[in-house]
């Protein structure tokens, strides 16, 4: 039975955004700021494609160099400064441990590479990189004996899924619309606005904007097809859909810092410690032709992370250790590179230059670390379409919703929820502190006690916070909550048999 189609919304919005990922959110989020009205439909929930599923980093991409991307990496690097000030509860600076290894890169090229990495940007925050003696430092004591010499440098970890979140509550907290959950099932241009159909599974409905980005990821050519509609056969196919996929198992004795191991191909492969006491391995690069949504990591990449591993940690690994394994499709700009490895990561931002028809951009690639920069740069192509009610840019020194913590020390104010909540668990208030920032406040309330926040589910999960992230955070399924607002569900993959697993989902989803 078809669901009855509400009537048209009557007022024009000045933007609206296709695409709940990291970009879709930052551009939202960006224009909110400068005062336009502003809408983002996603198909699914927040982040829950390529933005959840990325190696959790915020950096410039060292190996980026060697495809002498230094526009590229430079504006990673001021990024990376940017982005650890405007939230430091989800992001904070790693050290990186970069065994030698004889006759992939001779010493003299990674040092070089090092010393750009440093110089091409100036740091605040984030420590240079030095050379390091692995058979003396506790950081080579996880390595196998034929890596003695190596180098470190610094960059910084992510809640890739959170930091979505964020932006999108950012968005909101300026009077931007978010629908989750709600298809774009027309583009329709109508004299100088769009007309834009949207189904969100229980009532069709349409809204009209004099602007459109299509933010849609993997997804953005079928969205560009839309709004093409008899002259989608005219335009190129700018898309390269490369698979990337990690593995996590539990955390490689010793190994607290992060790694970079270089394979005998030149790709290399990031080991990182995750959450308390797992490891993450990746990622691959590979050429993807399939359904987005059904991507998922292939036993030969697997076995690809695994035996590289294997060559660097004494910890030996087999596919039984892996306790959970997730893949995402990188949409990258088609720059007809031959080598997945080598497509640029770079993003492309085109205008439709039809005459007549309203504008509509299209992003192309781009990565976690620049997100925000991809967002000013969709502006300013877009300000001139959009006069004098298009702001200035503003989002380079404003903090993210949380993330305006006393003195910017993520320690100093843990220390200070210990002293205020004795009777809390210091790993709970921790986790709450990671998710939520200062935010916290809001999620703890008038609570005193944990009794006070309700059933505890699992992992310092309770009925208030479950709560929080339905009124404040869009979560409306299980699989929300505890792979993208949290990463419980990997500690419940971990701990709790498959009936408990069950049975945990069955009570999230009677909250929500």
């Amino acid at each position: 039975m078809s669901t009855p189609s509400a009537p048209p919304e009557t007022s024009v919005l000045d933007l609206f955004v296709v695409g709940g990922g990291i970009n879709g959110c930052g551009i939202a989020a960006d224009a909110a700021g400068r005062g336009l009205t502003v809408a983002l439909a996603e198909m699914g929930d927040l982040a829950s494609a390529t933005s959840s599923a990325s190696s959790k980093l915020v950096h410039g991409g060292l190996r980026y160099l060697e495809n002498y991307e230094f526009r590229l990496v430079r504006e990673a690097l001021s990024e990376r400064e940017v982005l650890l000030a405007k939230a430091p509860h989800l992001i904070w600076p790693l050290r990186f441990v970069l065994p030698h290894v004889p006759g992939v890169r001779p010493r003299w090229m990674v040092r070089a590479g090092l010393f750009l990495y440093d110089h091409l940007y100036r740091r605040r925050a984030i420590q240079g990189s030095r050379s390091i003696d692995l058979g003396h430092d506790p950081a080579g004591r996880p390595l196998q004996a034929q890596f003695p010499n190596g180098f470190t440098y610094w960059d910084c970890w992510v809640d890739d899924a959170r930091l979505v979140v964020l932006n999108a509550r950012a968005a909101r907290d300026r009077s931007a619309r978010i629908m989750t959950r709600t298809r774009v099932t027309a583009l329709t241009p109508d004299g100088d606005v769009w007309r834009i159909g949207l189904d969100d599974g229980t009532r069709r409905f349409e809204v009209a904007a004099r602007t459109l980005v299509n933010a849609a990821g993997p997804w953005a050519d079928k969205i560009d097809g839309l709004a093409l509609g008899n002259r989608q056969a005219a335009k190129p196919v700018h898309l390269r859909l490369v698979k990337g996929s990690h593995i996590v198992v539990p955390r490689i004795a010793g190994a607290n810092d992060a790694y970079l191991m270089q394979s005998a191909d030149k790709r290399v492969v990031f080991v990182l410690p995750f959450e308390e006491k797992f490891t993450i391995i990746g990622t691959t690069d590979v050429a993807y032709t399939g359904d987005p949504s059904a991507v998922t990591a292939s036993a030969e990449e697997e076995q690809y992370l695994l035996d590289l591993a294997q060559r660097f940690f004494r910890t030996s690994l087999t596919r039984a250790d892996i306790v959970w394994r997730y893949a995402g499709v990188r949409p990258l700009y088609d720059d007809a590179t031959d080598n997945p490895s080598a497509v640029t990561r770079d993003y492309r931002l085109e205008l439709d230059p039809t005459p007549g028809a309203p504008p509509r951009l299209s992003v192309y690639g781009g990565k976690v670390t620049t997100y925000r920069r991809l967002a000013e740069e969709a502006l300013a192509h877009l300000a001139p379409h959009l006069g004098p009610r298009c702001g200035p840019a503003w989002t380079a020194h404003a903090k993210l919703p949380g993330g305006d913590l006393p003195a910017a020390s993520f320690d100093a104010f843990v220390a200070d929820l210990e002293g205020r909540y004795p009777t809390f668990e210091a790993l709970h208030l921790k986790r709450l502190a990671r998710r939520h920032g200062c935010l916290i406040a809001d999620v703890l309330g008038d609570a005193r006690t944990p009794s006070d926040m309700g059933a505890h589910l699992f992992g310092g999960l309770t009925e208030r916070e479950v709560a929080h992230m339905k009124a404040q955070e869009w979560a409306r399924a299980p699989d929300d909550i505890l792979w993208r607002r949290s990463k419980l569900g990997l500690h419940a993959l971990a701990d709790l048999p498959a009936t408990d697993r069950q049975a945990l989902a069955d009570r999230i989803a009677a909250l929500l």
